[in-house]
């Protein structure tokens, strides 16, 4: 009888850097933090230098940019955290659904009833919490 041997070899895929949660959630909720007062900074700055915060005549008070840029920036750091859970490069499609969602968000600016100067001042205000928020998360995510 003659002996055979049979070699089995198994192929491995690269190992992938992971993403550490507990980082990504601190500098995540760091970044909420700093888009939120910056937010409210401009929108503040924008008011004091004449321009109207009213839209559809109801005034949004200064603490409100401020709200609601840290509930929309929480719920991006909810996306990263899934995405890093699940999605096979984290960082290029939390940047390029955060860039496109915050594409989206300028459609309602646009449309207000509203001066030209406030719908303006909202758009800018969402590209500060863009540009302040997206890049730290950005940079925890696993290339």
């Amino acid at each position: 009888m003659t002996a055979t041997s049979t070699e089995t070899r198994t192929r491995t895929a690269a190992p992938r850097r992971a993403t550490r949660i507990r980082p990504l959630l601190g500098t995540g909720v760091l970044a909420t933090a700093v888009a939120s007062g910056a937010t409210a900074a401009v929108a503040a700055a924008g008011h004091a230098a004449g321009i109207s915060l009213d839209v559809s005549g109801a005034p949004i008070p200064v603490s409100g940019f401020a709200v609601l840029t840290a509930v929309f920036s929480l719920v991006g750091l909810v996306l990263a955290v899934v995405l890093a859970r699940f999605a096979r490069r984290p960082r290029t499609a939390f940047v390029r659904t955060t860039v496109a969602l915050t594409v989206l968000s300028l459609v309602p600016d646009v449309i207000a009833d509203a001066t030209s100067g406030t719908k303006m001042l909202l758009m800018l205000t969402h590209l500060v919490a863009a540009a302040i928020v997206i890049p730290a998360v950005a940079r925890r995510l696993a290339a």
